[in-house]
């Protein structure tokens, strides 16, 4: 191992997402771990914060004082847009600012979107074969959308970024790209999803040197090569994919982290650096794989 990534301690964290316990978007994928117990493994397990998932409190108070005794802090709450869908932008709209008043409550000041108009991902069907394809109309109004949102959060102390998803119109690089460059450089920032990007057939560090000075959030996941493969030779849909385990921890598959973290440090990135693996909890034991990322980012980032 060379020598440490140098992050600015003070200005970046450790964050965890409760996907390693039970999964939000599959709620067949649960073994019934409660959030107690999740959110004290996180702790235990030596991280800082995590996301929000469907089983935490909804009343911000309840949820502070839950994390706060396990000494850990919210960072970001999903938020979904439909504003490829003419009829569902209002949806957008009402979904981002309940996210916003809700993140604002808890503490935090990071919002996470993903475009889900035409998404195919919480569908059994092949992920590859049926994910949407934006008209340059719908890219228009994508852009137009996430400009809005982005100044909104911007006046109100926050930071938005993109998530580039599997099974979305927005998921291979040229799509990435396209979305970057159609957005507002000061309000829109790019969630960097290492096993997204990989697992969509492109290089996370290539991005991730792209997009250094714009890079808002950071989702640290893992990928298996050969169950890419099979979700290309089986047609996998994205649930099969996750349960024939697509996605494992940082040091737990093929990627190697050191220079994309590389490339965050040189960029002075500020913020959350958040592991996450939807996996199955019945074959992938939680604590254990968060403990092993922890080892793992240790190892990478000398803390």
């Amino acid at each position: 191992m060379s020598a440490p990534v140098r992050f600015d301690r003070t200005k970046v964290k450790l964050g965890v997402t409760p996907t390693l316990w039970w999964n939000d978007d599959f709620p067949s994928i649960d073994i019934g771990i409660p959030f107690e117990q999740a959110i004290s493994e996180m702790a235990l397990a030596g991280f800082e914060g995590s996301s929000v998932g469907h089983k935490y409190p909804t009343d911000p108070s309840v949820l502070r004082e839950a994390m706060a005794l396990r000494g850990l802090v919210v960072e970001e709450p999903w938020t979904s847009t439909y504003f490829t869908l003419a009829e569902m932008d209002d949806t957008s709209l009402r979904n981002f600012h309940a996210s916003l008043e809700f993140i604002k409550a808890v503490g935090g000041r990071e919002m996470v979107v993903a475009e889900l108009g035409g998404a195919v991902h919480p569908l059994p069907v092949a992920v590859f074969a049926n994910k949407p394809v934006f008209t340059d109309e719908q890219w228009d109004a994508l852009c137009a959308g996430l400009n809005h949102v982005g100044k909104i959060a911007a006046e109100e102390g926050m930071r938005l970024s993109y998530h580039h998803h599997m099974g979305t119109g927005v998921m291979y690089r040229e799509e990435t790209d396209r979305l970057m460059e159609g957005t507002d450089t000061g309000s829109v920032h790019l969630c960097l999803d290492t096993g997204h990007a990989a697992f969509a057939g492109f290089d996370p560090l290539d991005l991730a040197k792209a997009y250094a000075d714009r890079i808002g959030h950071v989702h640290l996941k893992d990928i298996r090569p050969e169950v890419v493969a099979m979700a290309h030779e089986q047609s996998l849909s994205f649930q099969q994919s996750i349960e024939a385990g697509v996605f494992t921890v940082p040091g737990d598959g093929s990627i190697d982290f050191a220079p994309i973290l590389q490339t965050l440090a040189e960029a002075d990135y500020e913020g959350w650096l958040v592991v996450e693996a939807e996996q199955d909890p019945a074959k992938a034991t939680p604590l254990a794989y968060a403990l092993k990322a922890r080892a793992y980012l240790r190892e990478v980032l000398g803390w």
